[in-house]
């Protein structure tokens, strides 16, 4: 039987991308690279989001694509959001079909249609893309906003720098932390994520894993749910300095609810490393199973 440790090994492995996936995204990220590019003046388009940063989680979907629009197109900034969303939403209807095309609040998501088993396995391709449009403004992005009907700024650039260094800092596991409470994020709220974006997950990862890491995934992660759950109220701005908090995105009552199923899980991670310290190991590799999801292993 395997030791906690190691099921966490495995766990924080099966979580990881590997080439067949990586492969996988690549052709599909350049396939709407290459179909938009026949559309729009873009200047220059790339990855980014949680993908880039490696704090993607399984299933793989949602992977962000930026696409920087040439000054030619600047019309577009003079508008309401809803104008280059829309323009953007035809052509991608155009190619993959309305029912693979939907509205999100900085973005389009195009769904490719990939079924997810039961083990939520994808047969190693990538479900869905985001595309963002924006414009280059300075070092930094403009991007549009559907909720409030402006355009905000962002720099991912600057998001991917401070997940490396809390990485770094880290001993190289805070990003498989990340990825293990994002993967708790997709089965803790029955079809509704307790927290929304997931980007906060990293966000306040970023203050709430601190001292280094001291060896012990179980002792971490129960740390961490409950150091989550204390602080999901806070306001958590974005780490660029740019745009609005990203805390915005969920009201009192959904932080509520994110509250009582972090502690929910703090309080199941405290079972399960009490049932490894009384020697019952297939026990609490059960609780961890029950708590994250089917890619926690049991054996």
């Amino acid at each position: 039987m395997l030791t906690v440790d190691e099921a966490f090994r495995k766990f924080k492995s099966r979580l990881e991308l590997n080439d067949r996936e990586q492969k996988n995204a690549s052709a599909r990220q350049t396939e709407v690279r290459d179909f938009l590019g026949t559309k729009f003046a873009i200047e220059r388009s790339f990855l980014t989001g949680s993908y880039k940063r490696y704090t993607k989680t399984k299933p793989l979907k949602d992977i962000d694509i930026f696409f920087v629009l040439k000054e030619s197109a600047r019309s577009y900034r003079s508008k309401a959001p809803s104008v280059v969303i829309g323009d953007f939403r035809a052509a991608l209807v155009e190619k993959y079909g309305e029912s693979a095309v939907k509205v999100q609040s900085h973005s389009l998501n195009v769904d490719f249609g990939v079924l997810i088993d039961s083990d939520e396995n994808t047969d190693y391709r990538i479900v869905s893309v985001d595309v963002v449009p924006s414009f280059a403004d300075g070092d930094n992005y403009e991007i549009p906003d559907n909720d409030i009907g402006e355009w905000i700024k962002t720099n991912p650039e600057i998001h991917a720098q401070k997940a490396t260094a809390a990485h770094q800092a880290y001993s190289n596991e805070w990003k498989g932390l990340v990825r293990m409470v994002k993967y708790w994020n997709n089965h803790a709220g029955h079809g509704e994520k307790p927290v929304k974006p997931s980007f906060l997950i990293e966000v306040m990862a970023l203050q709430c894993l601190y001292g280094g890491w001291q060896g012990r995934f179980d002792y971490e992660l129960q740390a961490l749910f409950s150091t989550l759950a204390d602080r999901i109220f806070d306001e958590w701005p974005d780490p660029a300095g740019l745009g609005p908090p990203i805390s915005n995105g969920m009201d009192s009552a959904r932080k509520q609810r994110a509250r009582d199923l972090l502690m929910a899980a703090s309080r199941d991670a405290t079972i399960a490393i009490d049932h490894a310290r009384r020697g019952r190991n297939g026990e609490a590799l059960k609780t961890w199973r029950t708590l994250f999801g089917p890619k926690f292993p049991l054996s």
